[in-house]
C-alpha cells in the first residue's frame, strides 16, 4: 500500500469516526429532548394540551405561561417574511420595523437549476425570519405546475418532481440551520386556486406517488423538514388537511415525519378527522382565509373546545392529544427553546446579493433574433422602456406572498442606474388598478391617452424595450383564484403590434410567474422571462439586458403554444377546473414535458429551455457501464465546450426512458442535471450520478415501488426537447 492509499484510508476512517460521533451526539440530544418532553407532558392539564393545538391569534398559538412554555409565532411566506399582521384581523399591524428583503419568487429559484443557490436563498430568508422572531416560516411551496392558469404557480418550483425535490432540500436545510422551521406546503394535490376549498381531486396512485408527492417526500426524508402545511382541497372525498391516507399513513407512518402538521388557514373541517387523521395545529378557522370576522373565536376551533369535549367524553383517547403536543414541544426545542438560538440578520448586503444572484441565474433568455440582447450602453442611443410593469411593484399583491420590502428596484430604475451613456425614456402604455385580494379594481386613468403617449415615445427611440406580462392582482398571478384565460391581459397583444408598427427594434421583458400564450412572438426580436424578482429586480434585469451577466436560466415548466396543448386542459372541464365538485387528473402521470414528449405535441418553449449570449456544445457522452444491477449507480459523463465569445453557464440535463415498458410511462423523465460555468473557449467534464433505484415506477398492484428490468434509453441535452445524445443501457 503506497503513501497515497494510506493517507486516503486514514482520511476515510477519520470522516467515518466524525460522522459516527455526530450521529451518536444527535441521537443522544434527541433522547434528552424526548425525556424532557415526557416530563412536561405529565405536568400539563388536558385543557393546556388542547390549547396548544390551535391558534390564539392570526399567526400564533398558545404556550403555557406557568411552565415557561412559549408561544409559537409564524409568518408567511416562501420568498420573504411577510409584514406583521394584527392580532385578530387581517389588517397590517402598522409596524415601522418589519421591512425585509424580498427574494425572487420560487419559479425563478427553480429556473436557476442551482441547488447551491437554493441553500443560500434558504439561509438568507431563515436569517430574516429569525431576526423577526418567527419560529415557523410558512414556505416553501412545492405543488406541481399542472396548468398555466393556476394563480399560485409563481410560488412553486415548477412542473417536474425531480427538479422540485432537488431544489427544495437545500432551501429547507438553509432555513432550519437558523433554528427556524420551514413549513413545506400545501400537502397535497393543491394544483389550482379555483374552487380550492371545495374541489375533490381524483388521481391515480401512480400520479400521486410519481408526480405530486416526491418533493414533499424529499422535504421530509432528505431535508428533515420540521413542519408541513395541509391543503384546502379534498382528495378522494376527504379534506387533505386531515387525511387518513396522506397524513397518517404516507406522511407520518411511511415517511416517519416527526414534525408538526399545520392546517392552512380555514382548511380544517371536522373535529374527529382533525384529531384522528394527523392534524397537529389548527390555524385560521372562523375566517374565510382573508376575511376579518372575529365572531367565531379561537376556543371554537375544531381542535379547541369540541376536541376537549370529545376527550373528556372518552370519544378520543388522551394519547391522541399527547402525540400532537409531543410534536409541538419538539418543534419548540428545535426553534424557540433552542439554546443559543441566535438573533438573525435582516436587509443586509449579503441578503441583497443573494437575491440579486438568484434573479440573475433564474432569468431566462427565450428569444434573441439578430442578437437583440445584450443592449450596449452607448452615447447617442435612446431606449424607450414601455409598459406598466416597468414601474409597478411586484411585491405587493399575490395574497399571502405579499411583502413589505425595505426597497424594490423597478426595471425602469435598474435600467436608468445601469445605462449612464444611453438615454432612457419611459411611458406606461396602459394602467391597471391596485392589487387587492379577491377583487379586481379597474384603473381610473384614461387608457387611450396612455396608449397614444406610449406610441409617441416609441417613435422617438432607437430601441423599444416593452415590459409586459401579468401582475399579482386577482385573476392574475395571485392566491385565491386562477387566471381566466391563457393570453396576455389588458389588450397587450394589440399594444405590441402597435409598438412594432412604429419601431421595428422591439424587444420584450416578460414579467410573469406563469406561461402565457405568445401569438405576438414574431413581433419581438428579443424576449426575456424575468419572473417576480423582489427587491433587486431592476438591478438583475439590467445586469442581463446590458450583458454584464450572461443569462443561464432554464424554464422550470413548459410553455404550450395553446392551452389545449397542456395535458390538464386536453380532456376538458372535468380535468380542469372540474365540474364544481369533482376533478379527475385524466393526464395522469403525463404532466408538463412528459405530456408534450409522449403525445408528440410541440411546445412553444420546452421545459429546461433557455438561451445564452454564448454557445455550448455537448460531446463525448458516455455511461460508466452498459448493463446495471438494481443496486448500481449509473454515471453519465460528457464534455461541455463553450464555443462562444462570452463566459457563461450551461445546464446539462439527463433524462431516462424505458423501451417497451409493461406499464404506461412518459417518453422520458428528468433524473439528473448539472449547472457548469465555463470560460469562453474552454471545456469542462460533467459527471452525473443516477441511482438505478431512481428509475422505479409506483406499482399500483402491490402499492410499492418496482424497478422494471430490461432496456432503457439515456437522453442527454440542454432542454427536454433538445437532446444531443441518446445511449442504450439495460437493467438486469
Amino acid at each position: 500500500m503506497n503513501k497515497y492509499s494510506i493517507s486516503l484510508l486514514f482520511t476515510f476512517f477519520t470522516i467515518s469516526i466524525i460522522y459516527s460521533q455526530n450521529t451518536v451526539a444527535k441521537r443522544v440530544q434527541e433522547d434528552v429532548i424526548n425525556v424532557k418532553i415526557d416530563s412536561i407532558l405529565s405536568l400539563l392539564s388536558i385543557e393546556e394540551k388542547v390549547a396548544m393545538c390551535h391558534a390564539q391569534s392570526k399567526f400564533s398559538t398558545k404556550g403555557v405561561e406557568r411552565l415557561g412554555i412559549p408561544e409559537i409565532w409564524m409568518s408567511d411566506g416562501p420568498h420573504g417574511v411577510r409584514a406583521e399582521i394584527s392580532w385578530d384581523s387581517w389588517d397590517y399591524a402598522g409596524w415601522t420595523n418589519d421591512s425585509i428583503t424580498a427574494f425572487p419568487a420560487l419559479t425563478c429559484l427553480a429556473a436557476s437549476f442551482n441547488p447551491n443557490l437554493s441553500s443560500q436563498f434558504g439561509n438568507s430568508i431563515g436569517e430574516e425570519a429569525l431576526y423577526r422572531e418567527k419560529d415557523v416560516l410558512l414556505g416553501p411551496g412545492v405543488n406541481i405546475y399542472r396548468t398555466p392558469l393556476n394563480g399560485r404557480n409563481f410560488e412553486y418550483l415548477g412542473e417536474d418532481p425531480y427538479l422540485a425535490s432537488v431544489m427544495v432540500v437545500p432551501y429547507i436545510k438553509g432555513v432550519q440551520k437558523n433554528n427556524v422551521a420551514a413549513c413545506v406546503k400545501h400537502f397535497a394535490l393543491n394544483n389550482q386556486e379555483h374552487l380550492r376549498s371545495t374541489i375533490n381531486v381524483e388521481a391515480s396512485d401512480r400520479a400521486l406517488h410519481e408526480i405530486y408527492l416526491p418533493a414533499f417526500k424529499a422535504a421530509v426524508t432528505e431535508a428533515g423538514v420540521w413542519s408541513i402545511m395541509g391543503a384546502y382541497n379534498k382528495f378522494r372525498g376527504q379534506h387533505t388537511t386531515h387525511h387518513e391516507l396522506l397524513t397518517n399513513k404516507i406522511l407520518k407512518k411511511d415517511w416517519g415525519f416527526d414534525g408538526v402538521v399545520i392546517s392552512d388557514w380555514s382548511s380544517t373541517h371536522n373535529t374527529m378527522e382533525a384529531a384522528l387523521n394527523g392534524l397537529d395545529m389548527e390555524m385560521g378557522t372562523g375566517t374565510d382565509g382573508l376575511g376579518t370576522t372575529t365572531s367565531n373565536h379561537y376556543d371554537y376551533y375544531y381542535l379547541a373546545s369540541p376536541f376537549l369535549k370529545a376527550i373528556k367524553q372518552g370519544k378520543i383517547e388522551e394519547s391522541v392529544v399527547d402525540d400532537k403536543v409531543r410534536r409541538i414541544l419538539r418543534l419548540m426545542y428545535r426553534t424557540t427553546l433552542k439554546p443559543n438560538r441566535g438573533f438573525g440578520r435582516i436587509n443586509n448586503k449579503e441578503h441583497h446579493e443573494v437575491a440579486r444572484k438568484v434573479a440573475q441565474e433564474g432569468i431566462v433568455l427565450l428569444k434573441n433574433e439578430n442578437n437583440f440582447f445584450p443592449i450596449e450602453d452607448k452615447k447617442g442611443l435612446t431606449i424607450a422602456v414601455i409598459g406598466e410593469n416597468a414601474t409597478r411593484s411586484m411585491t405587493a399583491g399575490g395574497g399571502s406572498s405579499e411583502l413589505k420590502p425595505q426597497f424594490e428596484i423597478s426595471p425602469l430604475e435598474g435600467m436608468k442606474q445601469r445605462y449612464r451613456n444611453a438615454k432612457i425614456i419611459h411611458a406606461m402604455g396602459y394602467h391597471t388598478g391596485p392589487s387587492v385580494y379577491d377583487n379586481v379594481i379597474p384603473s381610473k386613468l384614461n387608457q387611450d391617452s396612455l396608449r397614444v403617449q406610449a406610441i409617441e415615445t416609441a417613435k422617438k427611440a432607437d430601441i423599444v424595450l416593452y415590459v409586459g406580462g401579468l401582475n399579482k392582482s386577482h385573476l392574475q398571478d395571485c392566491e385565491g383564484d386562477d387566471r381566466q384565460y391563457y393570453e396576455l391581459p389588458y389588450n397587450q397583444e394589440e399594444f405590441i403590434n402597435q409598438l412594432k408598427a412604429v419601431n421595428p427594434n422591439l424587444g420584450m421583458l416578460l414579467v410573469t410567474g406563469n406561461a402565457v400564450e405568445t401569438p405576438w412572438l414574431d413581433k419581438v426580436d428579443g424576449l426575456i422571462q424575468t419572473w417576480y424578482l423582489g427587491s433587486m429586480a431592476g438591478h438583475a434585469i439590467a445586469d442581463v439586458v446590458s450583458g454584464d451577466v450572461n443569462p443561464s436560466g432554464k424554464l422550470p415548466f413548459s410553455f404550450p403554444k395553446q392551452l389545449k396543448d397542456n395535458g390538464a386542459h386536453f380532456y376538458g372541464e372535468l380535468s380542469y377546473p372540474g365540474d364544481g365538485t369533482n376533478q379527475h387528473y385524466k393526464e395522469d402521470i403525463l404532466v408538463g414535458y412528459r405530456w408534450h414528449d409522449t403525445k408528440n405535441i410541440e411546445p412553444r418553449y420546452a421545459f429546461g429551455y433557455g438561451l445564452s449570449y454564448s454557445s455550448f456544445s455537448i460531446s463525448n457522452v458516455e455511461t460508466n457501464k452498459k448493463k446495471y444491477n438494481t443496486e448500481d449507480v449509473i454515471t453519465v459523463s460528457c464534455n461541455v465546450n463553450n464555443v462562444g465569445n462570452e463566459s457563461g453557464a450551461e445546464v446539462v440535463q439527463v433524462y431516462v426512458g424505458k423501451k417497451k415498458s409493461k406499464v404506461k410511462r412518459a417518453l422520458k423523465e428528468l433524473k439528473g442535471f448539472s449547472k457548469v460555468n465555463i470560460q469562453s473557449g474552454n471545456t469542462k467534464t460533467v459527471s452525473i450520478d443516477i441511482p438505478v433505484s431512481a428509475l422505479a415506477y409506483y406499482n399500483e398492484d402491490k402499492s410499492d415501488w418496482d424497478i422494471e428490468k430490461g432496456a432503457y434509453i439515456i437522453y442527454v441535452g440542454n432542454a427536454s426537447n433538445n437532446i444531443t445524445k441518446t445511449l442504450p443501457i439495460s437493467i438486469n
